[in-house]
C-alpha cells in the first residue's frame, strides 16, 4: 500500500507543473469568454477527459514506443529535460502559449477542449514524455495503479482550474496568474535540469 501511495505521489508531483494547470487559465478565459456557463463547464470536463486519456496512453504504451525506436531512458530524460526547459524559459519570459496563428486558428473552433487545451496546452511534450518515462519505472500492479491515480489526480487539477478559471481571473488579475505561472515555470525550470543530469549519469554511467 505504501508503494502505491509513493508511485500515486511521484506521479502527480512530475506532471502537475509539467501539465501546469494555472498556466492554461488566462487562455481558457480567452477562447470562451464570450460562451455561456454552460458551454465553458462541458469544455473544462471534456479538456479533463482528453488529459486524463492522453497522458494514460502515452503511459501504458511508453514501454512499447522506447524499445521500437531504440530509446534509452538516460536519452528520453535528455530530450524531455530540453523540452521542459524551452517551456519553462518561455513561461519565465511570460511568453504566450498560443501562437498568433494558433489564436486564429481556433478562434473558429466550436470544441476546443481536445485542441489547443489538452494538446498541446496541458498535455504537452513534456508531460508525455513525463509519461513514457513512468512507464520504465516499474511493472507491478500497485505501481501501475498509483500511477494511473496520479495522472487522475493531475487531471482533476485541470478540471479544478479550469472549472475557477473566470473567478480566479477576477481575484488574481492577469498579474497575479502571471506572477504564479513564472513561480510553476522556475520549479519546471529545475525539473528539467534534474532531468538533463539525471540522463547524463545514466548514458555515462561506468
Amino acid at each position: 500500500m505504501e508503494n502505491f501511495f509513493s508511485a500515486a505521489g511521484l506521479t502527480f508531483a512530475v506532471l502537475f507543473p509539467l501539465v501546469d494547470p494555472v498556466g492554461a487559465i488566462p487562455v481558457f478565459c480567452s477562447l470562451t469568454g464570450d460562451s455561456s456557463a454552460s458551454y465553458r463547464k462541458k469544455t473544462a470536463l471534456k479538456t479533463t477527459l482528453n488529459v486524463f486519456i492522453v497522458l494514460l496512453a502515452f503511459y501504458f504504451v511508453g514501454e512499447f514506443i522506447l524499445e521500437f525506436f531504440g530509446i534509452s531512458l538516460g536519452v528520453l530524460k535528455i530530450a524531455g529535460g530540453i523540452i521542459v526547459a524551452h517551456t519553462a524559459w518561455e513561461m519565465l519570459n511570460s511568453k504566450e502559449k498560443l501562437t498568433g496563428d494558433e489564436n486564429k486558428e481556433v478562434a473558429a473552433k466550436e470544441d476546443i477542449s481536445f485542441t489547443p487545451m489538452a494538446l498541446p496546452l496541458l498535455s504537452g511534450p513534456g508531460a508525455i514524455g513525463a509519461a513514457i518515462g513512468l512507464s520504465i519505472q516499474g511493472s507491478q500492479n500497485y505501481h501501475t495503479l498509483g500511477v494511473s491515480v496520479g495522472i487522475l489526480l493531475t487531471s482533476l487539477s485541470v478540471l479544478a482550474s479550469l472549472l475557477l478559471s473566470f473567478p480566479l481571473m477576477k481575484l488574481l488579475g492577469k498579474t497575479g496568474i502571471g506572477v504564479l505561472n513564472k513561480i510553476m515555470g522556475f520549479f519546471i525550470l529545475a525539473i528539467a535540469v534534474n532531468l538533463v543530469a539525471s540522463g547524463i549519469m545514466m548514458i555515462y554511467k561506468p
